[in-house]
Order: structure tokens, then C-alpha cells, then sequence
């Protein structure tokens, strides 16, 4: 196949950067047209959803142009049944593990380990679009 060059154009393009829990991930941060932004960053962010395994936290995915989130998903947490030992009786037995479980979760949070680890098919199923 051979081309020419005819001249430089100017195009009207942003950065889409890729947050996943509120961190960004720059091996999937791209260069779209500004017309196509929230398209191909809703695509990214379906796609990632399926991807990541789910953790003992929530997860934010979110495609950000400019500061300013165009697109997001949430992953629910996993959920230890903490409650499976109970047999009927009073509710507030049910409640207080519940509420116990939810507040080991916020402590692991302010510790920092809420990092995600993005298994190497996420970024194949990104690619592949």
C-alpha cells in the first residue's frame, strides 16, 4: 500500500485516563476523539467491570477526561455470610455481625490495603475492544 503526505490537521482529541479505586491506571490511559470520549470510555469501563475479580471492598472503575468522570461502574463487595451459624431468634444478633463485618471492612480500607490487583486478561479484553 502506498500513501502520500499531504499536510498536518489539527483534531480535536483528549486524554482518557482509566481510574480504577481511585488510582489510575496508566496502561490503559489513551488518546480518543473528544466526540468519541464517553463511548470508548463506557466500553472500557463494561469491560473492566467483567474483568476484575470482586474484592472484600467496593470498587470505583472510572473513565476520567480532564479531572472531570464521564463514566463509572461499581464492583460490590464480597460478603462473608457471617450469619449462617445464626437459626432464626432475635434480628439484632443478625445485625450486630453484619455491622461488626462493615466496620472490619472501613478499618482494612484506612489502612491502605485496598489495592487492586488487575489480572493480565482485563488489559488483553481492554485491547482487543
Amino acid at each position: 500500500m502506498n500513501y502520500e503526505f499531504l499536510e498536518y490537521r489539527s483534531a480535536k482529541i483528549v486524554r482518557l485516563d482509566i481510574h480504577v479505586a481511585e488510582e489510575p491506571v496508566e496502561a490503559l490511559s489513551s488518546l480518543v476523539f473528544a466526540d468519541h470520549a464517553f463511548q470508548e470510555g463506557k466500553a472500557i469501563v463494561h469491560k473492566l467491570k467483567d474483568e476484575i475479580p470482586r474484592q472484600m471492598f467496593i470498587i470505583k472503575i472510572q473513565a476520567v477526561v480532564g479531572g472531570k468522570v464521564i463514566a463509572g461502574e461499581r464492583i460490590s463487595a464480597m460478603r462473608k455470610d457471617v450469619t449462617a451459624k445464626l437459626y432464626g431468634g432475635d434480628v439484632t444478633r443478625k445485625r450486630k455481625l453484619l455491622e461488626k463485618q462493615k466496620k472490619g471492612k472501613a478499618k482494612m480500607m484506612a489502612h491502605g490495603k485496598g489495592r487492586v490487583e488487575i489480572p493480565s486478561s482485563a488489559y488483553l479484553a481492554v485491547l482487543k475492544r
